[in-house]
């Protein structure tokens, strides 16, 4: 039986529209591990095509890539770390969203930087490698078909995921890779139901979860998730 992965995520509270909104997109609820209703407005569309790649890792925002736990290393030793570091780091604004193409696909992103959200997604990365096992040959070719500058190529060897640092960008994942045609039909619908979302204050990212997979091709489970410090 393959080995666990385990990543470090922001989720959105699960009783947050922004969560349900995320969830009814992809059809599936990364804190209860069950499928919800899809969308509406999407029933003519091949859509479970659409989502099926984002689906499996749940509605997230990526700020430790999944990893195998490095030899030595158990889950409740990462549980541990986990809740020491949300205690000791306070909660970035993310600011508002906004429903975008990145490349081939969708996503939710932030309509400005920050260098405090980069500031702490650096900090994810660097905090947890300890448990990060090696990635397989497997894994590495496959990162490295992507077209990967000479950092990105450095990143992935020191770090084992390529957009990290000066190369990380937070977005909340929409659907898979789509054409043209259908993905400017698929950010229209999405842009339209993100707009009718109740306006509130700013986001901020004021949790962080582990999520687990617990076999190739599993979809992540949250099993732990710890909210950080206000900034007030």
């Amino acid at each position: 039986m393959p080995e666990p992965r385990y990543a470090i995520y922001f989720v959105p509270g699960a009783d947050t529209a922004l969560y349900r909104f995320g969830t009814s997109v992809l059809g599936y609820d990364c804190y209860s591990g069950r499928d919800v209703a899809l969308i509406d407005g999407v029933a003519s569309w091949p859509w479970a095509e659409f989502v099926r790649e984002p689906r499996r890792y749940g509605f997230h925002a990526t700020l430790k890539p999944p990893f195998r736990l490095a030899a030595g290393q158990r889950a409740a030793d990462l549980e541990r770390a986990f809740e020491r570091f949300a205690a000791d780091h306070r909660a970035p604004v993310l600011g508002d969203l906004s429903v975008r193409e990145l490349g081939s696909f969708i996503a939710l992103v932030p309509k400005a930087p920050s260098a405090q959200l980069g500031q702490f997604a650096d900090a994810c990365v660097r905090q947890f490698d300890q448990f990060r096992a090696p990635f397989s040959a497997a894994e590495r070719e496959k990162r490295m078909a992507a077209k990967l500058s000479t950092r990105q190529i450095e990143h992935l060897e020191r770090w084992g995921y390529p957009y990290v640092f000066e190369d990380f960008r937070f977005h909340m994942t929409l659907t898979g890779s789509l054409p043209q045609p259908e993905r400017r039909q698929a950010l229209k619908l999405l842009c339209e139901k993100f707009e009718q979302l109740p306006k509130g204050n700013p986001a901020m990212v004021d949790r962080i979860v582990i999520a687990r997979q617990v076999g190739n091709g599993a979809p992540f489970h949250v099993i732990s998730s710890s909210s950080l410090r206000s900034l007030d």
